[in-house]
């Protein structure tokens, strides 16, 4: 507000949202380093006769959830999509699912915004 220059503004403004694109990645970084921190202190000292177990476990959950991601890839209808949200019972079943009904929307709103209005003057 100090500046009548545009010029020096537009800068001025980039300067700001690029601060705070950076603030944001930083805190989406400490959020997930928080997230998927490592267990500490003695719960895993007690858990590990249980370590392979849940090393199997977890492969096997990263092999369902490769095995979801490619048949999510080939669904294309936002209404199946949903169904399969609501049915879903995993936390990580349902962010893949909201990953991929975010994705099918963002293309629709490409594909609408790059096909030409109906009823435009050429």
């Amino acid at each position: 507000e100090a500046t009548l220059d545009l010029a020096e503004r537009r800068r001025i403004r980039s300067a700001i949202r690029e601060l705070q694109r950076q603030e944001l990645e930083r805190d989406e970084e400490a959020l997930a380093s928080k997230r998927f921190r490592p267990e500490r202190g003695s719960h895993r000292q007690d858990n590990k006769e249980n370590w392979p177990r849940s090393r199997h476990l977890e492969e096997e959950q990263q092999a369902a959830l490769a095995t979801l991601s490619r048949q999510l890839e080939a669904i294309t209808d936002v209404e199946e999509l949903t169904k399969l949200l609501r049915a879903a019972g995993e936390y990580e079943e349902r962010k893949l699912i909201r990953a991929a009904i975010r994705k099918l929307r963002a293309e629709e709103i490409e594909g609408e915004a790059s096909s030409p209005c109906p009823g435009a003057a050429t």
